[in-house]
């Protein structure tokens, strides 16, 4: 009996054992990322790329706007947007912190790609042979160009501005001669194999080096570069409107890129008219362009609706395209002195302010979203064959 009774005890102990320590335990992811970013500190850089400068892009087109709506040797219309003295203040101040915020963001994400260029290179060398991600690579030096542009404390004809645009066109010339060389000289690369709405930052990028030559009174070297942005900007226009395949290889997530389609009309609308000196005829048909862009975006609502599901950054694309239509709106109004054009360079302005100030609330109170697992950069866009 006693043998027995040991042997009974036996069978319980090793049951018992079972029961607590050996059942199959569940695998959870976020626990998981936890362990992984508490082990690995530097495990963000890894899904941190050059699409997050969408933020600093449209804060600094922001700083622009106010700047352009702000100045005090602006038109008119500009100044009928304060009217008291204590409202007279307010812009000007807004306009600082808002110029501060774009510069402090900017040297954030730099610091942050610098650093992933350091301990992720091999990220960063993938993001060249990402057909989608390699256009984003403009983004820093049109961010620097943008508030370079609306710095308060330079002028366009001081030698400081002159070394500061050197300093941020020649990258956007040397990632010019990569991209569109590509574009025409390798099979896999062509524009109708690799084109798709983020391919308007390139264009972008020359626009507004352009308009910054014009600023500070290179004429000959803004119509060059010009020409150069409005050359591709035409053919990546129609290639886009033929629905090759690169055009319809962006995942949803990624639709509000499309907003790109107008900021590249409403860019060019500005850049010519800092060449010209006057916003002509030829300003007008880009400026009206990108109007119809945008009202035949806006009117398909359904086209954004999975993008907007969750919080993303990918989300910081409806801002800047708003600012610079804006902005051409301001110029046009300017130019025609008519009160359906300031009307409507009021709503345009209203409307960018509040979708960027928008942006920045989602931002801060969803900052949890701001590296997600599932990036498209990652896993949505399939990468193209060298």
């Amino acid at each position: 009996m006693a043998a027995g009774d040991e042997a009974a005890a036996a069978a319980s102990t090793v049951a018992v054992s079972l029961n607590n320590n050996d059942k199959p335990r569940r695998h959870h992811p976020a626990a998981s990322g936890k362990e992984e970013n508490r082990h690995r500190p530097w495990a963000m850089l890894t899904r941190f790329h050059a699409g997050y400068f969408r933020i600093s892009l449209a804060l600094s087109g922001q700083a622009l706007l106010w700047r352009t709506l702000t100045s005090d040797d602006n038109s008119s219309t500009a100044t009928e947007l304060r009217p008291l003295p204590l409202v007279r203040s307010l812009p000007s101040a807004a306009f600082l912190l808002l110029w501060s915020l774009a510069l402090l963001a900017l040297l954030a994400l730099a610091a942050l790609y610098a650093a992933r260029c350091l301990l992720r290179f091999h990220a960063v060398r993938a993001e060249f042979r990402h057909h989608v991600a390699m256009n984003y690579l403009f983004a820093p030096w049109i961010s620097c160009l943008l508030l370079l542009q609306s710095a308060p404390f330079l002028r366009p004809d001081a030698p400081p501005y002159h070394l500061l645009w050197w300093a941020f066109s020649l990258p956007i010339l040397a990632l010019d001669v990569k991209i569109y060389g590509q574009w025409f000289t390798r099979g896999r690369r062509f524009l109708s194999m690799v084109a798709n709405p983020a391919s308007h930052i390139t264009v972008i990028g020359n626009l507004v080096t352009a308009r910054a030559a014009a600023k500070m009174g290179w004429h000959e070297g803004a119509v060059a570069i010009f020409a150069v942005g409005a050359a591709h900007y035409l053919v990546l226009f129609v290639t886009l409107y033929q629905r090759f395949l690169g055009s319809d290889s962006l995942p949803a997530m990624l639709r509000p890129v499309f907003f790109l389609f107008f900021a590249a009309p409403s860019m060019a609308s500005l850049a010519w008219d800092a060449i010209s000196s006057s916003f002509d005829t030829c300003c007008k048909m880009l400026f009206f362009l990108s109007l119809f862009l945008f009202a035949s975006l806006v009117s398909r609502p359904a086209l954004f609706k999975r993008a907007m599901r969750r919080f993303s950054v990918a989300w910081w694309a409806y801002s800047f395209p708003l600012s610079v239509l804006a902005l051409a709106s301001a110029e046009y109004a300017q130019e025609v002195r008519q009160a359906a054009a300031n009307g409507l360079m009021l709503v345009l302005a209203v409307l960018s302010v509040a979708v960027t100030l928008a942006l920045m609330l989602f931002t801060a109170l969803r900052t949890a979203d701001l590296l997600p697992h599932d990036d498209p950069f990652d896993h949505g866009c399939p990468q193209l064959p060298t």
